[in-house]
């Protein structure tokens, strides 16, 4: 799409929002599976200010009045948490820009929902480590997360998206989506449909904890993957999380997992050589540490012994998730070609794999950590 035609396609929903000065620029963000993410650039006397904007994936966030409340609320919470500490909050935590009429975001007339955010310059986001220490500052970060939030009201949270960590519930989609195999892929993923379901069991750890109330529901990121975090260009420490859409009452372990899933793998996850697919120890070892002294005190020891657990069920969860997906023609995550989601869960299951073959040391770190 040539520049007028993007300008023309967006003009709308810009106007309505308070931006300052000209609009210049207008750049397309290709990080993410889910929304449509643009940088807006103005001029005003001479300086430049760039800006977030996003068109929300309607099909999978329904409620975007709910899910903009969730988001304005963690991130005031947040902000006044580092004000405290005298941090930066115009670089620590998003800001979301009001509308002309003062709402969080901007139905346009063809329905899309529309929102944005300061831009967090100078500043960088990953899809792979590049070192151990970006490991450590991304499980700091979110272990401060969970922390800065321990005492947020989980009851004021709306669910964003129903049963999103509920992997047994992931297990029984995937397992209609086999049977009703709409795009006769059903034999394409055979053995991979055989690992999932000789773990049917292990899908369950978690909601039963839940059902017995053993562990708290916590203000949850839900989507902790490794380009979630801003890291600050020059000194590469941890600026800001990214991505809110999902937060909602959930379980640290996921967030736990969910991060070490995405940056502790020794490969991005459509890797398609599975040689190249195992986990990282070292990089494991880094993000448990600081996602350990990040939480502090904050977590149970129950929440602390099932944190291997977690990195083991979301790659479990995503790689079921991607095929479903694939069986169902690749309708909720972005593809770049026609067997990419194939490709991610094949790599996930994988991942899960060379998870069980270490995962005595996976917990002999965690407890290296949380003794300290």
């Amino acid at each position: 799409m040539d520049k007028l035609k993007l300008r023309e396609k967006l003009q709308e929903a810009i106007d309505q929002f308070s931006f300052p000065g000209q609009l210049i620029e207008i750049e397309i963000n290709k990080q993410g599976h889910i929304n449509d993410t643009y940088v807006l650039s103005f001029s005003k006397d001479d300086q430049v200010q760039r800006y977030i904007f996003q068109r929300v994936n309607k099909g999978v966030f329904q409620q975007p009045e709910a899910l903009m409340e969730n988001i304005v609320g963690v991130t005031k919470h947040l902000r006044k948490k580092i004000e405290e500490i005298q941090g930066d909050p115009h670089r620590q935590v998003l800001q979301v820009l009001p509308t002309k009429d003062q709402t969080a975001y901007y139905i346009d007339s063809k329905g899309d929902f529309w929102r944005s955010y300061n831009f967090i310059e100078d500043s960088l986001s990953l899809d792979q480590a590049q070192s151990p220490e970006d490991l450590f500052q991304t499980g700091l970060a979110f272990g401060n997360f969970q922390r800065q939030l321990a005492d947020y009201p989980v009851k004021n949270l709306h669910q964003s998206i129903a049963d999103f960590h509920n992997t047994e519930k992931r297990l029984e989609n995937f397992l209609r989506a086999m049977k009703e195999d709409p795009l006769k892929r059903r034999d394409q993923i055979l053995d991979e449909a055989d690992f999932i379901l000789k773990r049917a069991d292990f899908c369950k750890t978690f909601m039963d904890l839940e059902r017995k109330k053993a562990v708290p529901l916590r203000v949850t990121h839900n989507d902790t993957k490794l380009n979630n975090i801003l890291l600050d260009k020059t000194t590469r420490k941890a600026l800001c999380i990214v991505d809110l859409d999902t937060i909602m009452p959930g379980l640290a372990m996921n967030d736990f997992g969910d991060a070490i899933r995405s940056g502790a793998s020794k490969a991005l996850e459509d890797e398609v050589d599975l040689d190249k697919v195992a986990l990282d120890l070292d990089l494991y070892e880094h993000f448990t540490r600081g996602f350990l002294q990040g939480t502090g005190k904050s977590l149970e020891d129950l929440e602390i012994y099932h944190l291997r657990t977690g990195a083991k069920m979301m790659t479990l969860e995503n790689g079921i998730r991607f095929l479903t997906d694939y069986l169902e023609g690749d309708s909720y995550f972005k593809i770049a070609y026609a067997d990419h989601n194939l490709d991610r869960g094949r790599n996930q299951l994988k991942l899960v794999a060379d998870m069980e073959n270490k995962w005595q040391q996976m917990l002999e770190i965690v407890n290296r950590y949380k003794e300290k």
